[in-house]
């Protein structure tokens, strides 16, 4: 692939994570991916085979995977927990749109979500290895350990900026540093974590 074809792919592809996030998989076509991209609409079969294809390989360029697979699965529950809780809410501020397809799809309940899982779940299976070590060695306290799962996904995933909560709202977004300070305390106190 040369390097025109790679540029062409790359703006094709962040065209579609856009459009996607704002209006859908269902409602944005393939001619105003192309528009947005200042692409010819053949490019998209070309370089994807279709919309469908264009959506995985939007995970495949976009999922940070390699972080993920070099995560050492042996590490301390704790540092476990409190690595998940980084990673996810940085991945969550730098690339917004891609969190909100997510989300878009899992409320919808599309055949998609079987692509998103195939790149997301090593993440939430390695969540769920340190919540059940760190509750077997006493480090936490929690009743089940699949409530406690999908509360803290919920936790890490759930898109707090939008236009709805903003009534509720007073403070300014806060810092990633600051957001991840402060899931990471409530989190973790809602583990019944003991700081020795």
């Amino acid at each position: 692939m040369t390097t025109g074809d790679a540029d062409i792919k790359i703006r094709i592809l962040l065209a579609a994570k856009k459009l996607f996030a704002q209006y859908g998989f269902e409602k944005t076509t393939v001619r105003q991916i192309c528009e947005e991209a200042g692409a010819n609409v053949a490019l998209v079969s070309y370089h994807f085979g279709g919309k469908e294809n264009m959506f995985g390989a939007i995970f495949e360029s976009f999922i940070p995977n390699y972080q993920i697979a070099g995560v050492d699965p042996s590490l301390d529950p704790v540092q476990g927990i409190k690595l998940i809780i980084r990673e996810v809410t940085k991945f969550r501020y730098s690339d917004k749109e891609l969190v909100c397809i997510i989300q878009q799809e899992i409320i919808m309940n599309t055949d998609r979500i079987k692509k998103i899982r195939e790149h997301v779940m090593p993440t939430w299976r390695l969540l769920r290895r340190w919540l059940k070590q760190g509750g077997e060695q006493g480090l936490f306290h929690f009743r089940s350990l699949d409530t406690t799962l999908m509360n803290i996904v919920g936790t890490l995933l759930y898109h707090r900026h939008m236009e709805y909560w903003a009534v509720l709202l007073e403070d300014e977004p806060p810092t990633l540093e600051i957001m991840t300070e402060e899931l990471t305390a409530f989190i973790m106190g809602g583990l019944q974590y003991k700081d020795n």
